[in-house]
């Protein structure tokens, strides 16, 4: 889950680090990011440390600079994955939080109040493993909510045995039915921290933070308080590494080219990947520089989540229909060539 953090208020949150109990584990449902760069971090520290060992300048900065450089001693015998994540690392003191975050119109979140029943089924359908909270906008965050929380908590409480009970402890079952799934989320104390930060942060300097405070999601908020973005550590982890893919990532986009020549897209494809597929023109003109992915365009253009069955008037090149969409984001869209001299093939 790309990959998801929390903002500040509106009424005055902007001064908090975070919001809500302390979040004391890591945050994924699957293996730790960093961790699952192991490997390749043994790899490349075994071939990295002997080389700075025999160097005496006082910058290590210059010295995997030379190191990297073509007339680098051959001796140093970085593979090309050691040479492109050394690389990275250099990059990464230059990267401020924008170069990597989830722009607004893209980040999945769930309002305080909305049912248990449907938190389950907003998890089920993002494949996400943490979700921001905010109230009535994202400029009202509150905190995130774990899947892991939510799982422990319809354990406890199914497994509950009522007063005076005569039934054995080992004899104890679980009964879903004592669940309320119309329970608002709210309700259920299990909302953790996310941090606040600005975007001109240094995401070296955050992903710090995150790891000081285990908090590894972070909301980046704009100067009047408002939510610009989110954050995860895995998303500056994988600046480093390159894609982290897990279970729930998409082996390849889901694109469908219809007998009429207009294709049918997930809402979530990434606008550069559409026109490596179909053609040019997904990433021109304003509304498309701050946004990632196709439904993230069709959202910063109208400001707001349009209904399926609407046409929307965005792109020059192509005609959009929204096929299918709901309250928190769109799922599916029809993409139409105005002319047929955009596509490819």
């Amino acid at each position: 889950m790309a990959d998801q953090t929390n903002h500040n208020s509106s009424t005055g949150a902007v001064h908090s680090d975070a919001v809500s109990q302390n979040d004391p584990e890591a945050q994924s449902t699957g293996q730790n990011p960093a961790r699952a760069a192991g490997s390749e971090k043994r790899s490349l520290l075994s071939g990295l440390f002997p080389f700075l060992r025999s160097r005496q300048t006082s910058s290590i900065r210059e010295d995997l600079t030379d190191a990297l450089s073509d007339d680098a001693n051959s001796d140093t015998a970085f593979s090309a994955e050691e040479k492109a994540m050394l690389n990275n690392i250099l990059r990464l003191r230059e990267l401020r939080v924008d170069d990597v975050m989830i722009s607004r119109a893209d980040i999945e979140a769930i309002e305080y109040s909305t049912p248990l029943g449907e938190l389950l089924e907003l998890f089920e359908s993002s494949g996400h493993s943490r979700m921001p909270v905010y109230v009535e906008t994202l400029d009202d965050a509150r905190g995130m909510i774990h899947i892991r929380d939510v799982l422990n908590y319809i354990t406890r409480m199914s497994r509950q045995q009522p007063a005076g009970s005569e039934q054995p402890a080992a004899a104890k079952r679980y009964d879903l039915s004592k669940i309320d799934l119309t329970t608002p989320i709210n309700e259920l104390n299990l909302m953790r921290k996310v941090l606040f930060v600005p975007s001109s942060m240094l995401a070296s300097s955050l992903m710090a933070r995150m790891q000081a405070s285990h908090i590894q999601m972070a909301l980046v908020i704009d100067e009047y308080g408002g939510t610009d973005g989110l954050v995860s550590l895995e998303d500056i982890v994988e600046m480093v590494v390159g894609d982290i893919e897990d279970e729930h990532d998409d082996e390849e986009l889901s694109l469908i080219r219809n007998p009429d020549g207009s294709y049918t897209v997930d809402a979530r494809a990434e606008l550069e990947e559409l026109e490596q597929l179909i053609g040019a023109g997904f990433t021109q003109g304003e509304d498309s520089e701050d946004v990632d992915t196709l439904g993230g365009l069709i959202i910063s253009a109208l400001d707001h989540i349009p209904e399926t069955g609407a046409i929307i008037d965005v792109l020059p090149a192509y005609e959009l229909e929204v096929l299918e969409a709901d309250s928190r984001r769109i799922h599916k869209v029809r993409i139409t060539p105005r002319n047929g001299d955009y596509f490819q093939g």
